[in-house]
């Protein structure tokens, strides 16, 4: 709220902005202080995004009462259509917000989400008697160095038997001392079991009242399942960055093929090129309500899956989707090309309406609302109760690790395509370089990309899975 308090203020107070030259009309550079106080506003949003993404989505799932049918169908729902309300008002934001900064006013461009903003945190305060507060229960990170340091003091002792249930029972530290009432309590599984040596209850390693002496040297149970959670999520997460990574080229570099393209709808209104992307948006705002109230109903019907399909096929799904995506973008950007060689005039544009981007856009958007919603939600019901924060921090990490990855891959593409006196696939003339190799290229790596996630799904154990169950075989039934 502070943030855009003070960027607003930066539009609608004259001092706030640098000055205009009295002859010529055009603006002088800014001083320090106008730059201190444009990034005092940005720092500011900063911090309250950092606050509240990671922690609004957990928020939100303690609202709901997971030992009942109803809570658990409520909870479903509610990360559909989370996605969906953000994602709708990001549309809002880049179309009618832009507008009327570009077209009416910045003022009154910055004033009405700052006005919107205080009206969310009124809402927010008018309802704290009707919220349910799960208390913090101690440091996310100290409990897994904890179970790491424990279980490499104790490198060199027996594990019991693992069909031996006594022996498990009297030599193992099960003591389940989370404080809150929503914490899942995960038995003892096989995978990682190095680290169950962590729970080996030595000789002065327990006080008079059952509790672990030092935590450093004996640890439950419960806490090294709960950093085995970690363990296994770790590799499904590396593999959703490749998938946005299709996400963030869409983007770009649509934006750039429409701008070689005729963009007319109807005879005097042509679409901004930045604006083509909320094809994808609008496509993700229609399709999450879709697939919660007619898609989920019927899957759950056939496969008698809460929510449908397992939150792990949601995500493989998003990335099939995704390559295709990018193989239809790959096949009209080639007939993009062939039309401006062909037909364009004096600027290379091709004939051709940039509607023609809008199949792409919208698999885009159908690939994101798989895998992006069903990442947001296994990260929440995957990650231990008391690290839900950073799971919702988590995703966007991914979010930021594509774009970096991106950066990387465009300048590998240009360098190592771009020959002596050649042309690079992303050559700064669009028609002269070859986009079309590079989303096929894209495609290829989403290809690796899923068949390592279908290896990972196949190993991965849900939480609170009992050690025989064979959890994975559903993931097989998607591919």
């Amino acid at each position: 709220m502070h943030g855009m308090v003070v960027l607003t203020l930066t539009a609608a107070v004259p001092q706030l902005r640098p000055p205009v030259a009295e002859q010529s009309g055009q603006p002088l550079g800014p001083s320090g202080a106008h730059l201190a106080i444009l990034f005092l506003s940005l720092g500011l949003l900063v911090l309250g995004a950092g606050g509240v993404r990671p922690c609004s989505l957990p928020f939100g799932v303690d609202q709901f009462d997971r030992s009942t049918e109803q809570g658990r169908r409520g909870l479903n729902s509610f990360f559909n259509w989370y996605y969906s309300i953000s994602t709708a008002a990001t549309v809002v934001a880049m179309t009618a917000v832009v507008y009327i900064q570009d077209s009416v006013s910045w003022p009154l461009g910055f004033g009405i989400p700052t006005a919107l903003m205080l009206l969310a945190i009124i809402l927010f305060f008018a309802g704290i008697r009707l919220y349910v507060f799960v208390p913090p229960d101690g440091s996310v990170f100290s409990g897994v160095l904890q179970a790491l340091v424990a279980a490499f003091r104790k490198r060199k002792l027996r594990l019991p038997a693992p069909n031996d249930a006594v022996e498990q029972e009297t030599l193992l530290y099960s003591n389940h001392a989370r404080k809150s009432t929503v914490v899942t309590k995960l038995p003892l599984t096989l995978q990682f079991r190095f680290l169950n040596k962590a729970a080996i209850v030595c000789e002065g390693d327990m006080k008079e009242d059952g509790r672990s002496a030092d935590p450093w040297k004996l640890c439950s149970v419960q806490q090294i399942e709960e950093v085995k959670c970690l363990m296994r999520i770790a590799p499904i997460w590396a593999s959703g960055i490749i998938c946005f990574v299709a996400l963030t080229q869409q983007w770009t570099l649509a934006a750039l093929q429409s701008m070689k393209m005729d963009r007319h709808l109807g005879p005097s209104f042509q679409i901004p090129p930045g604006s083509l992307g909320t094809i994808c948006l609008m496509a993700i705002v229609l399709f999450i309500p879709l697939y919660d109230q007619i898609l989920v109903p019927m899957a759950t019907s056939i496969t008698g899956v809460e929510g449908g399909i397992t939150l792990l096929q949601r995500q493989g799904a998003g990335m099939a989707i995704a390559i295709m995506s990018m193989v239809v973008a790959g096949l009209v950007e080639k007939k993009r090309r062939d039309s401006a060689l062909a037909h364009g005039g004096a600027d290379g544009t091709s004939p051709l309406s940039a509607m023609w981007l809008a199949p792409q856009l919208c698999l885009m958007g159908v690939a994101e609302a798989f895998n992006a919603v069903g990442q947001v939600e296994f990260y929440n019901r995957q990650f231990p109760e008391h690290m839900q924060t950073l799971a919702g921090s988590l995703f966007h990490c991914s979010l930021a690790g594509a774009s970096y990855l991106s950066s990387f891959l465009i300048a590998f593409v240009r360098k190592s395509t771009g020959g002596p006196g050649g042309a690079s696939w992303l050559d700064d003339d669009i028609n002269v370089g070859r986009v079309d190799y590079y989303y096929y290229l894209i495609a290829a790596l989403g290809v690796g990309n899923l068949l390592y996630f279908m290896v990972c799904a196949h190993l991965y154990r849900y939480k609170g899975t009992p050690e025989l169950e064979d959890v994975c075989k559903d993931i097989k039934a998607v591919f």
